[in-house]
């Protein structure tokens, strides 16, 4: 199903995307050495319950997990990129912590992800990556206009990738987002110029490059859900979600000043 939202329904899709954004931050700020991913996940149900909101994810149950996720937030560390389940970790120096959030205000579903380092240090491989996926966000959201192709947007995605040495995994990628949050078109994060759905206003995408340091192959956790570089290598991820508007892409997930 592709969705279109009316003009009218702009402003909630706006209100639900500054509150990932807000509770994003809120975490990143608390997520220090020796903080519980247990606790960032308290935290986040806490805030999204104070702003009325509902999560997308405590009882999602799609194909590829093991039941129901059962937790507010996906908390992805080092080798771990999607889907991370929230458990009884401590965060240490160094560590490449990725935090994806979708939730549902006023009816309308807006999913972001940031990848940052915990900490002091800054391993040179970490700074890399996560610099790439956001170089490769920005390039997909400028891509991303009326008229264009979902094609578009997955080709820009992809070269600034390519161009960073990152192998691109085709398995999972950006996708559609409304009343729901994972809706059609699904935007592959390598793909074709003026290929695939031609982009309309009213049309709301979750962009979502993320790569691995070495592989681009995927192996599933033990606990159902937490997808893991096969090598053990680290990984990084960033999703915006964007409006698409007359004048091109309105990114509704941008951290306020």
């Amino acid at each position: 199903m592709i969705e279109i939202l009316d003009p009218t329904d702009l402003p909630r899709a706006r209100a639900t995307g500054a509150l990932v954004a807000s509770i994003l931050q809120a975490l990143k700020s608390r997520a220090r050495v020796g903080t519980n991913l247990l606790d960032i996940d308290r935290w986040a149900h806490e805030m999204i319950v104070e702003a009325g909101a509902q999560s997308c994810y405590v009882d999602y149950e799609p194909s590829f997990g093991r039941g129901p996720f059962g937790h507010y937030i996906c908390t992805s560390v080092n080798d771990a990129v999607l889907h991370g389940l929230p458990h009884d970790y401590r965060l240490a120096d160094g560590d490449l912590l990725s935090l994806d959030l979708a939730v549902s205000l006023g009816g309308v579903v807006a999913d972001s992800a940031i990848s940052f380092i915990v900490g002091d240090a800054r391993p040179a491989e970490s700074v890399a990556l996560i610099d790439a996926t956001q170089r490769a966000l920005a390039a997909g959201i400028a891509a991303a206009r009326p008229g264009a192709h979902i094609g578009d947007i997955s080709h820009a995605i992809g070269t600034v990738l390519g161009a960073a040495g990152y192998s691109i995994n085709t398995e999972f990628g950006g996708h559609g987002v409304g009343s729901t949050m994972h809706q059609d078109p699904h935007v592959s994060n390598t793909g074709r110029p003026g290929r695939g759905y031609r982009l309309r206003p009213g049309l709301l995408l979750a962009l979502e490059p993320w790569v691995m340091a070495d592989t681009a192959t995927l192996v599933t956790d033990r606990d159902g859900w937490t997808l893991r570089s096969v090598t053990g290598c680290r990984t990084a991820h960033s999703e915006h979600t964007i409006a698409i508007t007359d004048d091109g892409a309105e990114v509704l997930t941008l951290p306020r000043s």
